[in-house]
């Protein structure tokens, strides 16, 4: 497991005791290298996230490495995932134990094949400039 700890006491009554070194490896916030290795071998990423978070980078991260990643259907998730095609939208912190079991199901490509298709350098650049040319011929008018 990696990333920041935002709710302390939960991670000390709850994770704490399952931090194990061996099978259970805590690495705290890791760069960028760290980052893209841990997310390429992880099975899914856990983005249990409870507020309306707007954009997330660490999950178009975990798609490019190939991940899929379980989130709460809050915020800007459901625009991010594809329920069972990328990975999956929980209700609520339980449903993850359930979905976890069906990550296999997820095609690893279908996640990275998701992220070129919605989130490359060039298509963000594409639609900045149409942004740009609406507001010129707006401009014009």
């Amino acid at each position: 497991m990696a990333g920041i700890v935002q709710d302390q006491a939960y991670y000390d009554q709850y994770v704490t005791p399952h931090i194990d070194n061996n099978k259970v490896i805590y690495t705290g916030s890791v760069g960028p290298v760290e980052r893209n290795r841990l997310l390429g071998k992880a099975c899914a990423l856990l983005h249990p996230i409870q507020f309306n978070e707007p954009f997330v980078l660490s999950v178009i991260e975990s798609m490019a490495c190939g991940t899929p990643v379980v989130a709460l259907d809050r915020g800007s998730m459901p625009e991010l995932i594809e329920n069972g095609k990328n990975g999956f939208l929980v209700n609520n912190v339980d449903e993850p134990i359930e979905v976890v079991a069906r990550i296999k199901e997820i095609d690893r490509a279908d996640c990275r094949r998701h992220v070129v298709r919605h989130f490359t350098v060039e298509r963000m650049i594409n639609e900045y400039i149409q942004v740009y040319e609406m507001i010129l011929d707006a401009e014009r008018l």
